[in-house]
């Protein structure tokens, strides 16, 4: 299969995704709870901050802005097939139904992708399932 997105347009979504998903380790010590404390040696617990990177947000959604409605249409039914919504045989309809979602301008269907839990292993999976990788690619390989 050769899409319609190029492959290093959604390899580049991919990295973009897993940097937007990360949660960074953090050692918050201000007013912890006694609950959230392992020992009295080892005090508080480490956290995870999962605050939102504007800055990566902003460019994911600028990546999915400059995509057309057809190849948009492509990413979200990569997605769907990657997370089990639809298989392989069943491509045509996932991006009918994908496509529906970007008829009225792009809007619904970057909501869907945004929204979308483990955005970056949905994708690299429909990718997978239809023998795409990014191996070799960028700073994915």
């Amino acid at each position: 299969m050769d899409p319609l997105t190029p492959l290093e347009t959604l390899c580049r979504i991919i990295l973009r995704a897993r940097e937007y998903e990360a949660q960074t380790p953090t050692d918050y010590d201000g007013g912890e709870a006694a609950d959230n404390v392992d020992d009295e040696e080892e005090g508080a617990l480490s956290v995870l901050d999962d605050s939102i990177n504007d800055s990566v947000e902003e460019e994911l959604k600028a990546v999915f802005e400059d995509l057309g409605e057809d190849q948009l249409a492509e990413v979200v039914a990569f997605c769907w097939v990657g997370q089990g919504t639809y298989d392989v045989g069943d491509w045509d309809e996932a991006v009918e139904e994908a496509s529906d979602l970007t008829r009225g301008g792009s809007d619904a269907a970057i909501a869907e992708l945004m929204d979308m839990p483990m955005l970056a292993s949905v994708l690299e999976a429909g990718m997978a399932a239809f023998d795409l990788s990014c191996d070799g690619i960028g700073d994915l390989s």
